[in-house]
């Protein structure tokens, strides 16, 4: 199948670097470009694309009025969001998915390094022809888990995530917590929604104060550490809930994958999974060694699924993983090794 893709941006430049990075790949067709919302309505109508990169700031006609006045259409194209790296670009991208986008992606500072994050342009837009939205959520087990699922990731992970979210078909005897870099000021929160489109389990943004429960998935809150700390559960195991932190970052992150991961080891033991998808620099690699020597599973994903191998090679540096998994393998293996503790 070949995607047909429409370019709306006001940028020229912007629209030449994009239509080229998709160019050069063989699923996909740029089938036509707009300089603003009213003449990218036409040419939807016009060319019938199967994905639209969106622009928000546009002279005319802004992405967000595209998205009220495309859900009139007839024909309804998948739609990627384009946004600035600020807290601007934050509020409008939550307002997009309010409004029905499929899924967003951020846009360097700097025009000149767009070309850095087209491998990650052409997954995303791969993923969302392929993504299906769930209509009924799984009945959720109320109550404090007492099993924990830990993932990190960081550049080239939201399409990763897409991919072991949507894969989980029932709900897990455990809580799942995402430790995925990003920007402060909301696109943490917006990544949350738009996973929650796609996952049969109940998908939020970290919250302080959060009881991790089960069969729920937690993204941690950018510009804060999620630590766990420790509860007792109703049959007198340990469970957490979740701490902000604001304690430097880690790594130069914050929130850090490391934080998050030697917290839990330390509250969930053997009773922990962990998983390290695409990222660059160390991130990781500490928190992995502390839950294997705490008796946890732990995995990372196979290198040529990977954006940038970074962080899962850190692990691996450390002699603490105990599988190296393939992208589509990951849900399973993870659902194996959970449904495995939760029966001992």
């Amino acid at each position: 199948m070949i995607i047909r893709v429409l370019i709306i941006d006001d940028s020229l430049f912007m629209r030449t670097i994009i239509k080229d990075i998709l160019s050069r790949d063989p699923e996909i067709q740029v089938v036509g470009t707009a300089a603003n919302g009213e003449e990218g309505l036409e040419k939807i109508k016009e060319l019938k694309p199967d994905v639209i990169t969106l622009d928000i700031e546009m002279p005319k006609m802004n992405g967000l009025e595209v998205l009220k006045q495309k859900s009139a259409l007839k024909l309804q194209p998948k739609t990627l969001m384009l946004s600035s790296l600020t807290s601007t670009g934050a509020a409008m991208t939550q307002k997009a998915m309010n409004l029905g986008a499929d899924d967003f992606m951020l846009k360097p500072k700097d025009p000149a390094a767009v070309r850095e994050i087209g491998q990650e342009l052409l997954s995303k837009i791969k993923n969302i022809v392929k993504i299906s939205y769930v209509k009924k959520k799984v009945t959720v087990t109320t109550g404090p888990a007492e099993n924990l699922v830990v993932i990190g990731s960081s550049a080239g992970g939201p399409p990763m995530l897409d991919i072991v979210i949507s894969s989980f078909k029932t709900e897990l005897p455990a809580a799942i917590l995402i430790t995925q870099h990003m920007p402060v000021g909301g696109f943490t929160a917006a990544l949350a929604q738009r996973l929650n489109r796609i996952s049969t389990m109940p998908v939020k943004e970290t919250e302080n104060g959060d009881i991790l429960n089960t069969g729920n998935i937690y993204i941690t809150k950018a510009g804060f550490h999620s630590v766990i700390s420790k509860i007792i559960t109703g049959s007198g195991k340990k469970g957490g809930k979740i701490v902000h932190s604001l304690a430097p970052p880690v790594h130069s992150v914050r929130p850090a994958v490391d934080k998050t991961f030697i917290s839990a080891a330390e509250i969930f033991g053997p009773r922990t999974v962990s998983t390290i998808l695409s990222g660059m620099g160390n991130d990781g690699g500490e928190g992995t060694l502390a839950i294997k020597q705490h008796g946890g599973v732990t995995m990372v994903c196979r290198e040529q699924d990977c954006l940038v191998y970074g962080m899962a090679r850190s692990a691996l540096d450390r002699n603490c993983v105990d599988m190296v998994v393939p992208l589509t393998g990951i849900a399973d293996e993870i659902s194996r090794a959970i449904n495995k503790i939760a029966g001992a």
